[in-house]
């Protein structure tokens, strides 16, 4: 999946496709979230720290796997 970089001091680059939601840390870990809605995915870009929008709006509603 083709990523974008993004400013964050815990995210490196975050990539989206057909509601599969993949973020790479900056510890090199990789993590993908199903069923995440395309506007979702705009919010998060668009979010002032994309950490806290993880934390808050991603992790608690959609199953994750590593990568």
């Amino acid at each position: 999946m083709r990523r974008r970089p993004v400013n964050s001091s815990s995210i490196k680059s975050v990539g989206w496709s057909d509601g599969t939601l993949e973020l790479e840390y900056v510890n090199g870990y990789v993590y993908q979230y199903d069923e995440v809605p395309q506007p979702t995915y705009a919010a998060l870009l668009a979010a002032p720290s994309i950490g806290a929008y993880v934390n808050k709006h991603i992790k608690p509603y959609y199953d994750c796997r590593e990568v």
